[in-house]
């Protein structure tokens, strides 16, 4: 059973989500920001994180990729540099701000997919079969 880690400060949504991935056959945890999820990473060891960007800052989310996918040899997080990631966030709506995942323009190199809320959920489902079965 692959388990996935869900980050986000959205007591609801991330109820809600986690629901809809157990009902998948996930075995999930929660953490409320991206400090809690950084811990809860090293704790659980999950094979897939759903991250939001902005939590107890407006930039939680990129720095906990930022410390995920540091490739200094010394990175306690070092064992989960590959880990997919899949940023789900509202960003784009509260700053105007459009994001892709094109390597050559994007700012935040290593994530696996880019979700915008409100999300579809068939296509967040989609989108974690996708990055699980490419990570095996």
């Amino acid at each position: 059973m692959a388990r996935i880690l869900l980050v986000d400060d959205d007591r609801d949504l991330t109820e809600s989500l986690k629901q809809v991935l157990r009902h998948q056959g996930y075995e999930v945890s929660v953490a409320h920001s991206g400090e809690e999820g950084l811990k809860k990473l090293l704790q659980d060891r999950p094979d897939l994180i759903i991250l939001d960007v902005m939590m107890e800052t407006d930039t939680a989310g990129f720095e906990a990729v930022y410390k995920i996918r540091n490739e200094r040899p010394d990175s306690k997080y070092r064992d989960f540099k590959n880990i997919p990631i899949i940023l789900l966030t509202a960003i784009d709506q509260v700053t105007n701000a459009r994001f892709s995942l094109d390597q050559e323009e994007s700012f935040l190199p290593g994530l696996n997919e880019f979700l915008t809320k409100p999300v579809d959920l068939d296509e967040l489902l989609d989108k974690v079969a996708q990055c699980l079965q490419s990570k095996t």
